[in-house]
């Protein structure tokens, strides 16, 4: 939660507040699929608890989106790092994770939160957020409208 508090100022000016909801709650959805898919092809199954995977993919949003920003550790701020290079370290801890077969996080779900959040930040507004216009338009329309009379077949 402090990563997410830490964090959340810094996306939620890029993308916006409805934007920033948007992707936090399909990072959780869509991760804790890909970990629930993961569990079931490897056999090892456990309960996935959190919303550590939808924080990662804030943190994976900003670290892309500024890798030259300078982070640090909480419990040691005299060692400061890249927000690249910090990605760069989670990945691979990640990734090991789930080849070695690491059970202490849930791996899967950490790795496909980062990578969400590094395709979102990369192509996810040129692609879902502008062009996400017409589907608005058509809601507004329903909502100040109301249903349709008379339609339907007879």
């Amino acid at each position: 939660m402090y990563v997410l508090w830490s964090f959340s100022s810094i996306i939620v000016n890029i993308l916006g507040q409805e934007q920033f909801m948007a992707v936090y709650l399909s990072a959780g959805v869509i991760s804790n699929f890909v970990s629930y898919v993961c569990k079931v092809a490897t056999g090892r199954y456990g309960p996935s608890l959190g919303a550590s995977d939808a924080i990662m993919t804030v943190l994976a949003a900003v670290c892309t989106k500024i890798p030259e920003g300078r982070l640090a550790i909480i419990f040691l701020p005299m060692f400061t790092f890249t927000a690249g290079n910090a990605l760069k370290a989670i990945i691979a801890m990640d990734t090991a994770g789930m080849v070695l077969g690491w059970k202490f996080f849930g791996h899967a779900a950490h790795l496909e939160g980062a990578l969400f959040g590094i395709r979102y930040i990369t192509y996810g507004h040129e692609l879902i957020w502008k062009n996400r216009e017409p589907l608005v338009k058509i809601w507004h329309e329903m909502r100040t409208n109301g249903p349709k009379k008379g339609g339907g077949s007879k």
